[in-house]
């Protein structure tokens, strides 16, 4: 019998198959038609011989079956007519009920099918896996017999046989069920556990084992506090109930929760598959188009560095290009061809980084750890971890990953496997010089040849042979962009009656480019002068100065004073815009150019705006208003800070907010987009202006957010400073790097410019940088073990910002002061310093300051062994940095808090504060505050008996301390030394 019989015979037989069903109502099919079983005492009558393995039943033990004790006088004579019935509604298949030795028995196997002995055999697969290590496979397979269930098991049937198997099949159920609750907890789903598992118990309130499962679901769930109440309930009611104490076992297992056993952790063993760890063969590759053409020199570049994966290095290849010029048609197609080198799989993603919200590093890395089957709960925060999870699954295997429509390599590295045997293939519009090791391929556009091969792929050898100088034509107008090339091509193949020729008049007629280049919301280079060239007089005037600005969208706000327009005028010329598909809505009151669009829109400027001054006029005005929003936010942030009178004047009045919030949001929505802005404008009469934005928006720096752009605009601007022999900005941008460096734990950096910054400040006599540069010296200072040297700068900086009435200054020298002071152990002139800080902005009414004022007063009165005084500070300073979006400063408050709960000898709780501190500082602040924190964790640990997993805390810490070369190292080998002793002993 061939293939195709054999699959005929299975079909026909599955039509006809017969099929009952107990696990529910009680019910028949022949295939997909249900057959009528009669009246409930009929049924019960199918379900009890059913149920009888194909065993036969006597009459007696039927009759007993369906109505007990008190049958019928004429039961025997009814019981034949039930089964008369059943014969004749199975029709054909009536002969698998038969008659022997006075009484019935349903021949049903292997004929038909029965859902209980379906549900046995699923569930004696499982106990096999199970028994094998396959936890996985065990659990997809109790899964499937618990799906045998439809209900409550022989619904609606009468008698007492019906009523004892409904018992018995629920008993069975819940021990199913238990069961594959139990994988679930085995392979990581703890989390996902806990809901089914609160409901079961509610329902089922004496069933200890259920009550021992969510203990240890809540547990592995981080709730220890709701797994002891389970506990503490589950006694209660078995007392109340039955008058006995909880099984031993759920008595030990909550005394193993109380004593924080390591061995309840959810451990995975990679020994055995499960659907927290076992690594699936994902297969994520888009599909490769069918008529790719050309590139075959990059095709064979990009496949040999591929091969290299399969020696001892990870290989890494970026493709770079302007959008529309086939980066990612040419990696898709290179990975299929490569996919044979990669046999444990292939992963894909749309890193999105043309666009204004680039995918975050980390949700991807969520993806790529579910594609690898690793369970939502068994995925941990943070992308440091996220990375190391990642890495971790692929060591030894070898996979493939697609990082498509990269923003930068910032982007790119945490998503890199890192292993021998794996590859990553990136694709980008930026030259990713800045990732290591990579090889970097640059995109043109398509030769000729190329392009005409792609457009006779897809139109046809035989209608462009007989016009290849009209197709000609029509490629040189794409001007060679693979995407127009295709956008062109498919609208020819769409249109029978068209020649190659009348696409190419098309296209020959510039006013019409446009249109004829365009598929949905894709459109191309060669066709912007068209759409251009019919905009209205004020719309090109917008087109042209919009594309001016870096930024990665613009709000309607800042465009209108680009434009030199009201905010509402400006918004029926963006809209109208929109509106020709020249500009996007990015999301209400925002926009933004495709990068080609702006780049086409930079040279319509450099080309048509008259006079050429009025683009650097337009780009001044922008800088005027985020540097005049920006003040207005400062004056918010830091009422009385003298810094706004001596920022420079600005002709906008900017943005005014009605609260702090408002002033916050703005900040962190327009990061992006004002640091793009001062970078622009590093040169100049704009120079001085640029460097005063960043000055006016350093609480980014402070927050650890926008760092990498922050420092590079400052860089940017130190440089052009320098070039300009303009000592004052020199002095205020180094200000501005001195706290980029304090805040990311780079010292020695921030004490080199802090030094540069006093020394221009007072050559420029700006009273203003050279304070802040004492001040400054003196966090250095302290931050480096300096003590005195601290107190020296700082008590010269309060008497600098005292000198030209600086109060909150004043309050932050004090506050710095003090910190400087609990290092020398003056704790009591530590806590009157700060104190003397607290009430200056108290009589300001100054929020952020304030908060940082708190953290420095909960300090000191820690290390007075005030401790309920200093929590009080600390939470009190922890809620002003969550409200400001102050993250480094939220992260350090946490620790400190940790600090005090590990003196106040409170160690559990002082290792789920700094683990919550641990969270924010493992991405911003720095190796030497991850370090300090680690330590803390470490040493909580150990104060209840976590000793091995504190060593690993301080040997991280360690690893960070040397380094970075601090003294803080030696305090941690001190600690490894002892708990070495310890064991030892």
């Amino acid at each position: 019998m061939g293939a195709g019989d054999q699959t005929r015979v299975a079909t026909e037989h599955q039509e006809h198959q017969l099929r009952f069903a107990v696990l529910g109502p009680v019910r028949a099919w022949r295939g997909d038609q249900p057959l009528g079983m009669g009246s409930p005492q009929q049924k019960a009558l199918l379900a009890a011989l059913l149920l009888r393995g194909g065993h036969t039943a006597t009459a007696e033990e039927l009759i007993d079956s369906i109505w007990g004790e008190e049958p019928p006088e004429q039961a025997k004579a009814a019981l034949r007519t039930y089964a008369s019935r059943i014969r004749k509604a199975l029709g054909t298949d009536a002969e698998l009920l038969v008659s022997e030795s006075g009484g019935y028995a349903i021949r049903t196997w292997p004929d038909a099918a029965l859902d209980v002995e379906t549900a046995h055999e699923l569930a004696a697969r499982a106990e096999k896996a199970a028994t094998g290590g396959d936890r996985a496979q065990s659990r997809e397979l109790y899964g499937a017999a618990l799906a045998q269930w439809d209900g409550e098991p022989l619904a609606h049937v009468p008698g007492p046989f019906a009523e004892q198997q409904r018992v018995r099949l629920e008993e069975w159920r819940l021990s199913l069920l238990e069961l594959r609750l139990d994988l679930d907890l085995q392979v990581g789903c703890h989390a996902e556990a806990v809901s089914e598992l609160t409901a079961l118990t509610a329902a089922h309130p004496l069933r200890e084992r259920l009550r021992e499962l969510l203990m240890l679901a809540l547990y592995r769930s981080g709730r220890q506090a709701e797994a002891l109440a389970v506990y503490a309930d589950a006694r209660r009611l078995l007392a109340d109930e039955l008058g006995v104490d909880p099984r031993p076992e759920l008595a030990e297992l909550q005394q193993r929760i109380l004593e924080a056993d390591d061995e309840l952790a959810y451990q995975s063993d990679s020994r055995s598959p499960s659907a927290a760890t076992t690594v699936t063969r994902p297969a994520q590759l888009p599909a490769t188009v069918a008529d790719f053409t050309g590139r075959a020199s990059f095709v064979a570049e990009l496949g040999d560095q591929l091969a290299q994966a399969e020696g001892t290095v990870m290989a890494v290849s970026a493709v770079a290009g302007i959008g529309g010029v086939g980066k990612t048609t040419l990696a898709i197609h290179v990975a299929h061809a490569a996919a044979d080198r990669f046999p444990d799989g292939q992963l894909y993603v749309d890193l999105q980084g043309a666009g204004a919200s680039p995918a975050d590093p980390e949700a991807v890395l969520g993806s790529f750890l579910r594609a690898l089957g690793v369970a939502d709960s068994a995925i941990p925060t943070g992308i440091q971890d996220r990375a190391a999870l990642f890495r971790s699954l692929l060591a030894g295997r070898r996979v493939l990953a697609l990082l498509d429509n990269a923003r930068d390599a910032a982007q790119v590295r945490p998503l890199l496997p890192g292993t021998a045997g794996c590859a990553a293939l990136v694709t980008s519009r930026v030259r990713m010089v800045d990732l290591a090791g990579a090889h970097l391929v640059d995109l043109d556009v398509m030769s000729p040849e190329e392009a005409i091969a792609l457009f006779t792929r897809i139109v046809g050898e035989e209608r462009v042979l007989s016009e290849r100088e009209a197709a000609m034509d029509v490629v040189a107008a794409c001007g060679f962009l693979p995407l127009a090339i295709r956008i062109a091509a498919a609208r020819l193949s769409a249109r029978r009656t068209w020649t190659v020729a009348t696409l190419a008049a098309k296209l020959g007629d510039e006013r019409r480019r446009l249109d004829e280049l365009q598929a949905g919301d894709q459109a191309v280079k060669a066709t912007f002068e068209l759409g251009y060239g019919q905009l209205d007089r004020e719309q090109a005037r917008a087109f042209r100065l919009l594309g001016l600005a870096e930024g990665p969208d613009i709000s309607l706000d800042a465009a209108a004073a680009l434009l030199d327009r009201t905010p509402e005028d400006a918004e029926d010329l963006l809209e109208s815009l929109v509106d020709t598909s020249l500009l996007e809505s990015a999301a209400p009151r925002r926009y933004r150019f495709h990068d080609l669009v702006r780049l086409f829109a930079r040279a319509c400027a450099e080309r048509d705006e008259q006079p050429p001054s009025e683009c650097e006029a337009a780009l001044g005005r922008l800088l005027d208003f985020y540097l005049a929003t920006a003040r207005n936010y400062y004056v918010l942030e830091r009422p009385a800070e003298k810094l706004v009178a001596h920022l420079e004047a600005t002709a906008h009045d900017g943005l005014h907010f009605p609260d702090h919030g408002a002033a916050i949001e703005w900040l962190f929505a327009e990061s992006g987009c004002f640091l793009a802005c001062a970078a622009q404008m590093a040169s100049g009469p704009t120079l001085r202006r640029a460097v005063d934005l960043l000055m006016a928006t350093s609480a980014l720096a402070e927050a650890g957010s926008y760092g990498r752009q922050y420092e590079q605009g400052a860089t940017t601007l130190k440089r052009a400073a320098q070039e300009a022999g303009d000592a004052h900005a020199e002095a205020r941008a180094r200000s501005v790097l001195t706290g980029m460096h304090l805040a990311t734990g780079r010292f020695d950096e921030a004490d080199e410019e802090a030094e540069c910054a006093e020394r221009l400040a007072a050559q420029a006599g700006d009273p203003i940088s050279w304070s802040y540069a004492l001040n400054d010296r003196g966090l250095v200072a302290n931050y480096q073990s300096r003590p005195l040297d601290a107190e020296h700068f700082l008590t010269s900086a309060l008497e600098a910002f005292r000198s030209y009435g600086n109060r909150p200054a004043e309050a932050s020298a004090l506050c710095n002061l003090s910190r400087v002071h609990t290092e020398l152990g003056k704790t009591g002139t530590a806590i009157s310093l700060a104190e003397q800080a607290l009430a200056i902005h108290d009589d300001l009414s100054v929020s952020m300051r304030r908060a940082t004022t708190l953290y420095a007063l909960g300090i000191a009165l820690t290390t007075a062994q005030r401790l309920p005084e200093a929590e009080q500070r600390f939470r009190e300073a922890l809620g002003i940095f969550q409200h400001s979006r102050q993250r480094l400063w939220e992260g350090m408050a946490y620790f400190r808090l940790g600090e005090v709960y590990l003196a106040a000898h409170r160690p559990a709780q002082a290792a789920e504060l700094t683990e919550q501190a641990m969270t924010i500082l493992r991405s911003i602040g720095g190796p030497w505050r991850r370090a300090n924190a680690l330590t803390l964790l470490g040493r909580a640990l150990e104060a209840f008996g976590h000793h091995r997993r504190a060593q690993a805390c301080w040997r991280e810490a360690l690893e960070q301390y040397e380094g970075l070369g601090t003294p803080e190292a030696e305090t941690v080998r001190e600690l490894l030394g002892e708990a070495a002793a310890a064991v030892q002993s």
